[in-house]
């Protein structure tokens, strides 16, 4: 399924990125940059002295007779090989290891830019794409910054020298060979404005079928529980044709381009021979002249089709990198920065808050709510489901900013918080934990990276989850799998409400922390809960009643609005909703 798109999106057209602010991104490399052109023009001397040591062979050396003057010209000229290969090895390395380093800068910066956006950013762009943008648009920029630029450069100083030399050597017969480079540098104008056209044709439609394999392998026990994978993969068979289809007409589009310019090569190295022959005849010009016109006459061609292709993936960057540069220039909606204050009491209000998705900007979730959370009260939030309980959750954290309304922490509202240090003074511990694909001391120390082994095995015992912990044969280096899949249900929870204690926040969010468990892990978690709970501000989100009998109040929400908010038995008393769903969940008990 495609991204939506929201409204400002669509109406911004895809600006390609100025070959200038591609290469910008090597300036930091400037030292190793200034080597490798010297390398360069070391390299590109050798390449344009040769023919002339061609020349002198042919007119004066076999003139003369003497094989001891060749001998000697053929050893310069192996000479000037060897420091011309020597030169063009080490501008090779050099600017493929700034290339390298560069796009290893470029992937960090990228991966930051991405983590500093708000959640509604995620909410409207699958993981698949974004990740798609770290590594495919990326790896095209890394030729364009490296390679490619070691390419252009070396061509260019050749083609121009080359013409040069042309010049000085026959001016009339260089009048011949030039005729063809204005024709051949306007196809490459047209040429690389289609495939630049193309290849961001290319790398969207990558994205889209990295979306796709994201998606369902990161599902795949939903895809198997179906038998649902043939289906799968034709949906990825589709989204790869689709690139497939864009890609071969790129190509097509290269082999016409290939086509007139190899006809136009070979077609100006024909009448170069003819009219220099001519020349030679005529006594207006040597044989040795016209050898070194000619190594000339291919080294110019070489070095002009090898700026047509560099040209070529010049505009296949700058168009597929369009979506990293987007990246790197958007300013997230929470910006860094605000007030910091020493502690917090954990006082929490909502005052008349009305929030929508931005995804789903004509569905209202919350609608004119009011609530407060006194410091270390134990506060429930029920309701059917959709009634926006998750969503209170979330704008506690400033997941998202409300439409409408302030959310306060200590009467000051949460927008003029630092961000980060509001989200280390909220914790949460919701119905399915994510866990990284790490050890279980690191995803314990998650909330606290400095934490010591004696924290890390407290926080534990707090948890429930030492016991358990220690059965494992590596102990607390057992890695937990993608999501946490080698553990059950039960010690996954564990491991995150022992997260939440060494992280220690003020504030804590319980999202249906034990509505999945079997009896045993829940009296296990709900008894790590309690512990957890003391001495903090709770707000549990909760359908089972076991959970709700505790709290100090129960605020009932429907269809975004608070319909009934009071003690659990007063809220029985009074025959409204609150009472409907307790008597539901003890019917299907």
């Amino acid at each position: 399924m495609a991204a939506k798109k929201t409204d400002e999106e669509k109406e911004r057209p895809k600006r390609d990125v100025p070959i200038g602010r591609l290469l910008r991104l090597a300036k930091p490399e400037w030292r190793r940059i200034v080597l490798a052109f010297f390398c360069l023009g070391v390299g590109s001397v050798g390449t344009l002295v040769y023919p002339q040591s061609l020349r002198f062979i042919v007119d004066k050396a076999m003139g003369q007779n003497d094989p001891s003057v060749i001998d000697r010209a053929a050893l310069f000229m192996v000479g000037i090989l060897l420091v011309q290969a020597a030169a063009s090895s080490m501008r090779y390395v050099l600017f493929t290891t700034i290339g390298e380093r560069v796009v290893a800068r470029l992937r960090e910066d990228v991966y930051r830019a991405i983590l500093r956006q708000e959640i509604a950013f995620f909410d409207e762009r699958p993981t698949g794409e974004l990740t798609s943008r770290l590594a495919s648009d990326t790896t095209i920029l890394q030729n364009t910054v490296s390679v490619n630029v070691s390419m252009a450069l070396r061509s260019m100083v050749t083609m121009i020298g080359g013409v040069g030399a042309l010049v000085w050597t026959s001016p009339r017969l260089a009048c011949v060979m030039l005729a063809v480079v204005p024709p051949v540098a306007i196809g490459a104008v047209l040429y690389g404005r289609r495939v630049r056209a193309l290849s961001r044709e290319v790398q969207d439609a990558l994205a889209s079928a990295s979306q796709v394999a994201e998606e369902s392998i990161s599902g795949l026990r939903t895809v198997r529980s179906f038998a649902a994978e043939s289906v799968e993969a034709r949906r990825y068979a589709k989204a790869v044709a689709t690139s497939f289809e864009i890609a071969k007409r790129r190509a097509f589009t290269g082999g016409a381009f290939d086509f007139v310019a190899t006809i136009a090569a070979f077609s100006v190295a024909t009448a170069v021979l003819w009219y220099g022959g001519h020349l030679v005849m005529e006594k207006s010009m040597s044989v040795g002249a016209l050898t070194s016109f000619f190594v000339y006459t291919l080294v110019v061609a070489f070095s002009l089709a090898a700026i047509s292709d560099v040209w070529a993936d010049f505009m296949k960057a700058s168009g597929a990198s369009a979506r990293i540069f987007e990246l790197l220039d958007r300013d997230p909606a929470m910006r860094e920065g605000g007030l910091r204050p020493e502690s917090t009491s954990g006082a929490v209000e909502l005052e008349h808050v009305t929030f929508v998705y931005p995804a789903r900007p004509d569905a209202e979730v919350l609608s004119d709510v009011s609530l407060s959370l006194r410091p270390g009260e134990m506060v429930a939030l029920v309701g059917p489901s959709g009634s926006g309980k998750s969503t209170v959750a979330a704008l506690l954290a400033r997941m998202y900013d409300p439409g409408a309304g302030r959310v306060l922490l200590d009467g000051v509202d949460v927008r003029e918080l630092d961000v980060d240090w509001l989200r280390c003074q909220v914790g949460a511990v919701s119905q399915e934990p994510l866990l990284f694909a790490r050890s279980i001391a690191d995803n314990v120390r998650y909330g606290k990276p400095d934490a010591t082994m004696e924290e890390i095995e407290e926080a534990s015992r707090t948890a429930n989850a030492l016991d358990f912990v220690r059965r494992f044969p590596d102990g607390f280096d057992t890695l937990v799998g993608e999501r946490g899949v080698q553990l059950s249900g039960g010690q996954k929870q564990r491991i995150a409400i022992a997260r939440a204690v060494l992280k220690n926040p003020k504030i804590l969010v319980l999202d249906e922390a034990t509505s999945a468990l079997d009896a045993e892990s829940e009296h296990l978690v709900k008894e790590a809960l309690e512990r957890l709970m003391k001495g903090r501000t709770t707000l549990v989100i909760a359908h089972r009643l076991s959970t709700v009998v505790d709290a100090d109040r129960v605020i009932v929400l429907d269809r975004g609005r608070i319909v009934e908010e009071g003690p659990h038995k007063e809220l029985l008393a009074r025959a409204g909703l609150y009472k409907k769903l307790v008597e539901k969940q003890l019917a299907e008990g």
